[in-house]
This record gives C-alpha cells, sequence and structure tokens, in this order.
C-alpha cells in the first residue's frame, strides 16, 4: 500500500483479510495506550472513556460484511460512514452512532429531492402555517428527523418494517451517542448491525413498483397538460390503490392544488384525477383537507380557502368540511402536541398544549368523527412517552383524557399497536411498561364481545407488543374485527 499521498488505497475487492484487521487492532492498542497516557499525564479523565479493544474488532469485522451490500460507487462517497468506521476503531463508538445517523439523514434526504421535494412537503408537514416555509432543498433540515422518517415511510421511500428499525436508530441516536450527554453503553454488533440497516432499508433500497408509478404520476402532472389517453391510464392505477398509499397522493395533490404558484395546466390535470382518486381515500384524509379548508379561512389565507373549496366541491365532499370552528382548532392542537412531544425540551412544552387539548375536548370527551381516530392515536402515543422519562405534569392530563374515551375509541386505543409509529414506540423498555397501563385505562370501556377477547389475547401475549401484529393469532383476531 502507498502512503505517498496520505491516504489508503483501496483493495480492488473491496474486502479486508483477517490478517489485516489483527495489525489494525495491535496498532489500535498501542495508539490507545499513547493517547490515555497523555491523558493522564494532563490530568483529565481516562476510565470509561475508549470503548474496549475486542468490541472494536468485533465492529471491524462486522463492518466488513455489512458493506458488501453498498455498491462500490455509493461506497465512495459515503463520508459519514468513512468517519464512523474510524469513530469506531478508536473506542468511539457514541460519535460512531452520531456519523452513522448523519449518512442515513443525508441519503434520506437525498432521496426525497429525488423523488419530489413539494409532494414530501405536503406530507411530511402537517401543519399549513409550518409548510409555508418549506420551498426547496435547502429547508429540509427545518424538518426533524421524526418527520423526516415518517414522510418517507408514507411517500414510499422507506418500508414501514425500515421504518420502525430506523426508528430505533434514530432513538438510540438521540440518547445513546454523542449527541447528547448520556451512560449508555454500545457495543460493535449493534453498531455493525445498525450500518447494515441503513444501508438496506435507505442507501440501497429500490422503489417499489406503486412508489416507482406515484413517481412517474407526480412527474407527468406538473410537466403539461395531460391528455384522455394518459388521464385513462393514471386513474386506471388508481383502481387497485390502497388508502395508506392513496392517502397521501392525494394530500400531496391538494397541496400542489391550493399552492397559489401552480400553473394552470397542473390545476387541470388534478382536477382530471381527483373524483377517481376520491373514491380510493380513507374518511379520516377526506376529513383532514375540510380541516385545511377551515385553517385557511382562520388564517385569512382566502385565495388557498377558494381553491381547497373546488376540490372539496368536486366530489360532492360538503360531508367532510367541519362543522365549527372547533373542529380545526382541535386538530391544530393534536399537531402541536406531537411536534412538541418529539422535541429536545418537551417536559416543558407538552403540558400548556395537553391543557388547551383538554379544554376543547370538553367534559364529555366530544371528537367530530372525523378526528376521532387521529386524537385517540395521538394521545396513545404521548401517553407512552418518547422513551426518555415521563412529561410529569402532562401524564394526569392524558390520563384524564383517555378515561373520557367512548367505547369505539377505547376500541381504536387497544388496536394501536398495529399503527407504525405506536408499534415502533413500543420496542422502547418505558412505552412497554406504559403499555399494560393504558390497557388497564380503557378495560372498562370495551363493551363488545371481539375486543375483550383481543385484550385478553394481548394481556397474555409473552413477547413484547411492537410484536402484536406480527402474531398469527392476534391477526385473525383484527382481521375478524375488520371484516
Amino acid at each position: 500500500m502507498s502512503m505517498s499521498s496520505g491516504q489508503l488505497e483501496p483493495r480492488p475487492t473491496g474486502e479486508i483479510t483477517t490478517g489485516q484487521h489483527e495489525t489494525a487492532m495491535q496498532g489500535l492498542q498501542s495508539f490507545e495506550t499513547l493517547i490515555l497516557d497523555i491523558l493522564a499525564k494532563s490530568g483529565l479523565p481516562t476510565q470509561g472513556i475508549l470503548v474496549g479493544v475486542e468490541q472494536r474488532h468485533v465492529l471491524m469485522e462486522s463492518t466488513s460484511f455489512a458493506l458488501t451490500r453498498l455498491p462500490a460507487d455509493q461506497r465512495g462517497q459515503a463520508n459519514y460512514i468513512s468517519k464512523m468506521i474510524i469513530a469506531g476503531s478508536v473506542g468511539l463508538f457514541d460519535a460512531a452512532l452520531n456519523y452513522l445517523w448523519d449518512e442515513t439523514v443525508l441519503e434520506l434526504r437525498k432521496r426525497v429531492v429525488n423523488f419530489d421535494l413539494q409532494y414530501f412537503y405536503e406530507v411530511a408537514e402537517k401543519s399549513d402555517n409550518k409548510r409555508k416555509d418549506l420551498k426547496d432543498e435547502d429547508d429540509l433540515p427545518k424538518l426533524d428527523d421524526q418527520k423526516l422518517l415518517g414522510g418517507c415511510r408514507e411517500i414510499g421511500l422507506i418500508s414501514d418494517i425500515g421504518f420502525q428499525e430506523l426508528d430505533l436508530i434514530r432513538y438510540m441516536r438521540n440518547w445513546a451517542s454523542a449527541a447528547h450527554p448520556n451512560q449508555a453503553e454500545l457495543d460493535g454488533l449493534q453498531l455493525a448491525n445498525w450500518l447494515s440497516t441503513c444501508i438496506r432499508h435507505v442507501i440501497t433500497l429500490p422503489y417499489d413498483h406503486i412508489t416507482a408509478q406515484v413517481h412517474k404520476l407526480l412527474v407527468k402532472v406538473r410537466e403539461k397538460r395531460l391528455d384522455d389517453q394518459a388521464i385513462r391510464e393514471i386513474t386506471a392505477f388508481f383502481v387497485n390503490l390502497p388508502p395508506v398509499q392513496a392517502d397521501p397522493l392525494a394530500s400531496g395533490l391538494f397541496g400542489r392544488y391550493t399552492d397559489l404558484t401552480t400553473t394552470p395546466e397542473t390545476l387541470d390535470n388534478i382536477r382530471r384525477l381527483w373524483p377517481e382518486l376520491w373514491q380510493k381515500i380513507s374518511d379520516e384524509t377526506r376529513y383532514n383537507f375540510g380541516f385545511r379548508l377551515g385553517r385557511f379561512r382562520a388564517n385569512g389565507d382566502q385565495d388557498q380557502a377558494v381553491l381547497a373549496r373546488q376540490l372539496i366541491d368536486l366530489v360532492a365532499g360538503a360531508t367532510y368540511l367541519p362543522s365549527e370552528e372547533r373542529a380545526w382548532e382541535l386538530d391544530g392542537a393534536l399537531n402541536d402536541l406531537i411536534d412538541a412531544h418529539n422535541a429536545w425540551n418537551n417536559f416543558y412544552t407538552e403540558p400548556p398544549i395537553a391543557r388547551r387539548l383538554q379544554e376543547l375536548v370538553g367534559q364529555h370527551g366530544d371528537i367530530p368523527e372525523g378526528l376521532n381516530r387521529k386524537y385517540v392515536l395521538g394521545l396513545v402515543e404521548v401517553f407512552l412517552t418518547n422513551g426518555n422519562g415521563v412529561a410529569v405534569n402532562a401524564d394526569p392530563i392524558y390520563r384524564d383524557l383517555i378515561t373520557r374515551f367512548s367505547p369505539q375509541q377505547a376500541s381504536v386505543a387497544l388496536r394501536s399497536f398495529t399503527d407504525n409509529v405506536i408499534a415502533s414506540k413500543l420496542q422502547q423498555a418505558l412505552p412497554q411498561t406504559k403499555w399494560p397501563e393504558l390497557l388497564g385505562l380503557v378495560e372498562s370501556k370495551l363493551t363488545a364481545r371481539n375486543d375483550r377477547e383481543l385484550l385478553e389475547a394481548i394481556q397474555v401475549f409473552p413477547a413484547r407488543p411492537n410484536l402484536l401484529a406480527r402474531d398469527p393469532g392476534i391477526k385473525v383476531q383484527l382481521k375478524h374485527f375488520s371484516g
């Protein structure tokens, strides 16, 4: 190997031999002795600073296998992976995790830009006011990592399983990496497995068929006025589109239609496609369009309100308009609560928003029909905590609101483990301890026989609650309920 340029020449095969690993480890051991001696002579701490050489050896060996999944052209651009390996090799595993997450976020942002940035913003950022500040690629850092992951999952850039695994890495990055003071211990195999996860579920993951079709559709809609044949081809694609994929697409087109900079040709295309797509979206999404219309009016965005009403009227969707201002206020409070819950200082910002939500809900827990599912899942999410600690001043409010659930709302809460965000949260230790508490709060409200049978099955489930939805017996009960 030549050292004249200060860089190591890559092996042609991209592989590193066991002998090279052993030589590298011996060198690292010598370096560790030298640097710790310098720290000691300077009066600085030396205990617990660096991970042991054995774990570093595990990381280096396992990383070599993980990297075989990464094509050479992409490997040459992965600067943060290089930094991760260097940090890990010298025993700074917390910093290595930080670099790994930086690479993951960088690759997710690249995928978003290459797909359709405006569409992503419409899906990922639920607040119309906040979305006004999201214009181009430079605005991507304004979205926190939770919204980046959630938006990528919704538009199909990562799978549901990928979302859960990446969300766990995000959580560990926040609480066990150099990004935050902590006492957590990481091992080499964990880091290597997380690198493999990021490579498989982000860097090298191809679009699935539907996501690829959606990408082509979005390009066609914004490029030129579609002819009759193109409209027929696109609406034929809608026929077998399930709500989980139709909802984000409809949200993206709704946002594009109500954007005052959208061209007349694109507006025409959306109007022609809208009635067919409307047939495939969920009631929750239909109600959301009504709430957004209400917010446009409340914020004085009259031109956008007119455009929103055009789409709602086009499909005779007046049923989904909010009956009163309280509906969009509730919706906005739920959005604000989730945003606060996922922020760093959530212990301080959650309680006042929780109290505002409590006031809006009222004594009898009356929730507009279109908000029921969002309301229940939102309360379950914040009640289970962010995994780091209980927001003590907000927790009694969440308990109070949950005790006001109707039997129908309690049924939704019972099945909340089927939601990707809740399932991902249930991977963590603290939410796992809160899960039985939640079941206890809703137990007396479950009046339907299938609800109580499902509750009994959940209570005796022997594994972690994030695995409930994968259990064959639980799946049968869920299918029976939905059928």
